[in-house]
């Protein structure tokens, strides 16, 4: 059913007197549909153009009307999120400052949209400190996201209360959707962006309005995938190539690791990168019950050496275990190995619509387009209202004595103006700034000043004008703008993508050696390479392969490989493999 079914009620007319009569289905099912459009356009979903949801907009708007720049000093996250509530987000405050925090912190953003000041969580999962002891400010490239703000380059819309005036969309000169990513739940859907690198999107930009019917895997070649503010890896091509074609796929994530060797001869698995959105805390307890419930054996201690620095999860083992088999075990049970699936559903002019990273490219660029002429418009607009000005002033300037005679043979500006639009050709506007003009405006120097100021305008008229009618030129403003971004901001990848692994057996890890095994009539094994016995000459010295105990003899000697399996079969009719 269409969503004009439901929007029959009229409140202009109601009266609230009188009680009309309805169907409950009916009303039921239009009022939540009014409620599943509020949550998907006012709530969970991004919008293409900006990246933001609604609440984070208003944050942002709310800090650069405050003026708190990256060049100015931090304030309290507190008067923040008052400023936000009390003028564009009427919603409880614990939500602003949980999207403030958000937007300060640099595990969750690819580059972060608030400079926080004070305790703003970790990736523990520790909650932020009061928001009445934290402070913030924007950041440097958040500055990029309202930049021209100010020249009409977005509609601004009457707030809640219709006592103050906000962007319906920032204007974003960069683009933060696909650099940050997103994610949210609404009513019937759910959003999954992934975030990427800067220069490599903006390089994927280049290349779509090189040849807009590029595809997904020629658009790899510019962008090669997400590139989660976490780092770790990526394993494989085959979901990033099937997420950029549909906007759906699944980005398999691994954690970096590096093995050491300890002094006694014991080997530790060091993870220093975690997969995008784990709680390292979760992780060092999920491992912690495993070893617990033995679901995994050789660990010895676990513990989390994190600080300033960065991430640090050691992982001691026994001195028989094979690292590279424990680590296939952890990535199988933990997070150390993860899925991110990505979910591309984002608002294309307040409709929801799963888009390809290609729509998502065309999107912005579309919008920046139209940025870029609205500001064109407007600086025309305002250079062509500052010249008419000045052509007033030139008349006034040529017939500097008459327009004196006119001024003062009357009684005052009321009657004075009038005069000089009659007497000189001027409109009301050309002759009121005549009559603010001052005294030392009439100066030879001044007059020159003017007819400068005047011929500068004229060459930038011109400019605009020519902007506005070869789109050629917008589209190249839109590329100088970007790669001034890409210069300033960009920093190296972080997520290595390597070739994807298939699932590996852990006596994959195990290298292949020839082993002896030996046991004793007590029952005692022993496990030895054969490149502990070796062949003796006459006269030499053998090697005692296992210490035996009084009246303890050898019973079994079992030639083997390290891959075969070796069955035990006890007096009791088991058998252990």
């Amino acid at each position: 059913m269409a969503l004009d079914d439901f929007m029959e009620f009229d409140e202009s007319n109601f009266d609230p007197g009188h009680i009309t009569e309805t169907e409950l289905t009916k009303e039921i099912r239009r009022d939540f549909l009014e409620y599943s459009m509020s949550v998907i356009v006012s709530r969970a979903l991004p919008d293409v153009r900006d990246g933001l949801k609604p609440v984070q907009r208003r944050i942002l708007y709310s800090m650069h009307e405050m003026n708190i720049g990256p060049d100015k000093a931090y304030r309290k996250s507190a008067r923040i999120v008052g400023d936000t509530m009390g003028k564009y987000h009427p919603h409880g405050d614990s939500s602003i400052y949980g999207a403030l925090v958000y937007l300060a912190q640099p595990w969750n953003m690819r580059t972060v949209l608030v400079d926080g000041h004070g305790n703003f969580g970790s990736m523990d999962g520790d909650d932020p400190a009061a928001m009445r002891y934290t402070e913030a400010r924007m950041s440097k490239i958040a500055v990029e996201m309202l930049r021209d703000l100010e020249k009409d380059t977005v509609d601004m819309v009457d707030n809640y209360d219709g006592q103050e005036k906000e962007p319906t969309v920032l204007p974003s000169r960069y683009p933060n959707l696909i650099v940050n990513g997103s994610s949210g739940i609404a009513v019937g859907m759910a959003t999954n962006v992934a975030p990427h690198n800067l220069g490599e999107t903006i390089d994927g930009i280049f290349a779509v309005m090189d040849n807009p019917e590029i595809t997904a895997t020629e658009l790899m070649n510019y962008m090669k995938g997400p590139d989660f503010p976490t780092g770790a890896y990526i394993l494989g091509r085959s979901g990033i190539r099937q997420a950029f074609e549909t906007g759906r796929g699944s980005v398999i994530m691994r954690a970096k690791t590096k093995i050491e060797e300890m002094p006694n001869g014991k080997s530790r698995i060091v993870v220093y990168e975690l997969p995008y959105m784990v709680n390292k805390a979760s992780l060092v307890e999920r491992i912690a019950t495993l070893v617990r419930d033995k679901v995994i054996e050789g660990i010895t201690d676990l513990r989390d050496e994190s600080n300033m620095d960065g991430i640090r999860v050691v992982i001691e083992l026994r001195k028989d275990i094979q690292p590279d088999v424990m680590l296939n075990q952890l990535y199988r049970s933990t997070p150390l190995q993860s899925n991110f699936g990505v979910n591309n559903v984002v608002l294309f002019n307040g409709v929801p619509r799963q888009a390809s990273m290609i729509d998502l490219l065309k999107g912005y660029i579309a919008f920046q387009d139209e940025v870029i002429v609205r500001r064109t418009q407007f600086d025309l607009k305002k250079a062509q209202d500052r010249a008419h000005i000045l052509e007033g002033l030139r008349i006034a300037v040529d017939n500097l004595d008459a327009i004196i005679h006119t001024i003062r043979d009357s009684r005052d500006p009321n009657e004075a103006m009038p005069r000089l639009m009659e007497g000189f050709g001027l409109d009301e506007i050309q002759a009121k700034a005549i009559l603010d003009m001052q005294f030392r405006r009439l100066t030879g120097l001044e007059r020159e000043k003017i007819e400068n100021e005047y011929q500068d305008l004229l060459i930038k008229i011109a400019d605009f004008q020519d902007i506005l009618s070869n789109h050629a030129r917008v589209l190249q403003i839109i590329r100088d703008e970007l790669s001034e971004v890409k210069a300033k901001f960009n920093d190296p990848r972080r997520s290595e993508i390597i070739d994807a692994i298939a699932d590996v057996e852990d006596e994959d890890l195990i290298p292949v050696e020839n082993i002896i095994i030996t046991l004793s009539s007590n029952g005692y094994i022993k496990r030895l390479t054969t490149d502990t016995y070796h062949v003796q000459n006459r006269g030499g010295k053998g090697i005692k392969g296992m210490e035996l105990h009084k009246d303890d003899i050898i019973d079994q000697f079992i030639s083997m490989s390290t891959h075969d399996h070796l069955l035990v079969f006890t007096d009791k009719g088991k058998v252990y493999r």
